[in-house]
């Protein structure tokens, strides 16, 4: 089964694909309800979001986020 492309917002704020979500997660997409559930390999939720088809949807949704790649860290660094 293959992941749906397309887009969400991670707990930072930024902007990532659902085929490339990073941090060693995988994405459950339910592209009907625009539905992302981000699990760990062993199925945990460990986030949930809205589906963007393409970045013009994210656009159109007001958002004004950065893309980044599956290699960016999820998480915050405390300052």
């Amino acid at each position: 089964m293959s992941t749906p492309e397309g887009f969400f917002v991670d707990w930072d704020g930024n902007v990532r694909r659902t085929t490339d979500p990073g941090g060693g997660y995988l994405c459950d997409v339910d592209t009907a309800a625009r539905y992302v559930g981000v699990t760990t390999k062993t199925g945990t939720l460990v986030h949930e979001a809205t589906f963007y088809k393409d970045e013009a949807a994210i656009a159109k949704a007001g958002i004004k986020a950065q893309l980044v790649p599956g290699s960016h860290p999820w998480g915050k660094q405390d300052a």
